[in-house]
């Protein structure tokens, strides 16, 4: 049966680009009769950047709510907190950590992104794609949804894995990232890729009135009413094309190419297209985040679950490092 992984880290409420992204893409591929589907909060990843453990917490809470909201079957498949078993994934990688050139993180773009100003770098940041690797190889991951800037991540867990099996005999399953060529890269309100770090999201989960606040501030160009507009430079489009049906689309294109349109139109549309496609997602989203206790029940069910297969890997791969 093959595994298919995903991390989110709690840094704050999933948004529209990691829906688009990454929850929808990994919960269809876990739809499947011949697979299981690993879903963990990356909370241990999340420390090197948030310090305050009350947001860490409410983050945590936040992640699992999407993505139940967002249909995922935690009785068939697996979700679980990265810190709940963080004694596997961080033995498992100090082992790596122990395989892994020096030259390879340095190149590693969670590293280089920010290596600019090297004091903003914690150790944490800079072996980051290690514990990302312990992170799969820990669950024997077959398959990772994953959009194309973290394909580099994934390679590089390919090599780790590939070193120690060369090293001590044949013990990880070699993952396969899986990017869905629909849904690259999914624009913010500035025209960057959406991120929660540039501040540049889209929250699906506001009340009515701050989403459609937000979705107002996306950037546009000073085209006038009257003049057609470029659908392949429109940020508002992109995201429309993005959340919207077939039909909707090529209604959105004719007006846009008419003319006689203007931006804020759009964005009305965006944003009543937005409500009508998440609207039984925000309903459950916040059911859960009204009901806490059932949350936790849910998730401790999959890290009940998730243990089990933890350890199993570990005990083998201390066996192979003559530690058992």
């Amino acid at each position: 049966m093959q595994r298919v992984l995903t991390g989110i880290q709690a840094s704050g409420k999933p948004h529209l680009g990691n829906l688009l992204g990454a929850i929808e893409p990994a919960i269809e591929l876990s739809k499947s009769a011949n697979r299981q589907s690993f879903l963990f909060i990356a909370d241990l990843h999340s420390l090197t950047t948030i310090k305050n453990p009350i947001v860490m917490k409410d983050n945590t809470f936040s992640v699992a709510a999407a993505w139940l909201a967002s249909g995922f079957d935690y009785e068939q498949n697996f979700i679980y907190r990265q810190s709940r078993l963080a004694g596997f994934h961080t033995e498992l990688m100090w082992y790596l950590n122990c395989l892994t050139p020096f030259p390879m993180l340095a190149n590693a773009h969670s590293f280089k992104d920010k290596s600019e100003n090297l004091s903003d770098v914690n150790a944490g940041l800079f072996t980051y794609p290690v514990l990302q690797a312990a992170d799969i190889l820990l669950y024997q991951s077959h398959l990772i949804p994953v959009g194309k800037d973290q394909r580099q991540h994934i390679e590089m867990t390919r090599d780790i894995a590939s070193t120690f099996n060369r090293t001590f005999g044949d013990t990880f399953v070699l993952p396969e990232a899986v990017i869905n060529p629909d849904v690259m890269t999914i624009p913010g309100i500035d025209g960057r890729k959406m991120s929660k770090s540039l501040n540049n999201y889209i929250d699906v989960f506001l009340d009515e009135k701050s989403l459609l606040k937000q979705i107002k501030l996306i950037v546009s160009d000073s085209k006038t009413l009257e003049e057609p507009k470029d659908i392949e430079t429109d940020i508002t489009f992109q995201l429309f094309a993005n959340t919207a049906n077939k039909e909707q689309i090529a209604q959105l294109k004719s007006k846009y190419l008419a003319g006689n349109y203007g931006y804020g139109h759009a964005k009305k549309e965006l944003y009543e297209v937005i409500l009508e496609r998440f609207k039984k997602h925000r309903q459950v989203y916040n059911y859960y985040m009204n009901h806490l206790d059932e949350l936790e029940r849910i998730l401790k069910i999959g890290e009940e679950k998730a243990f089990v297969i933890a350890n199993t890997t570990i005990e083998k791969v201390r066996i192979a490092l003559g530690y058992a």
